[in-house]
């Protein structure tokens, strides 16, 4: 599992800050039992917070016709796949794609 960054921190501990405050103040609950369900809740509602939040570098756009190029261990399913029609001559042999070499 990866490591959080310093973003998902910021959320999630913003989140669990601003939520419980904001039940509690809304609730005024006077109960142990009470004041922990909220401070549980708003653990709960942190954590989907930083975990929702994207992390750098990874991109959910498939982009089609490009040179296949995409980030290292990307899923073979998010891997663009070439156009035909496309055109552009390929950087190393210069030829089109779909173009035959002699």
């Amino acid at each position: 599992m990866p490591r959080p960054t310093a973003t998902q921190l910021v959320y999630g501990s913003a989140t669990v800050f601003l939520s419980t405050l904001a039940m509690l103040l809304l609730s005024q609950t006077q109960t142990g039992i009470g004041v922990a369900v909220i401070a549980l809740a708003g653990l709960g509602l942190g954590l989907l917070v930083a975990l929702t939040v994207p992390m750098p570098g990874v991109s959910r756009v498939v982009r089609r016709g490009g040179t296949g190029a995409t980030a290292p261990g990307a899923p073979a399913a998010l891997r663009a796949v070439p156009d035909p029609d496309d055109r552009r001559p390929h950087p190393r042999t210069g030829t089109r794609i779909g173009e035959r070499t002699r």
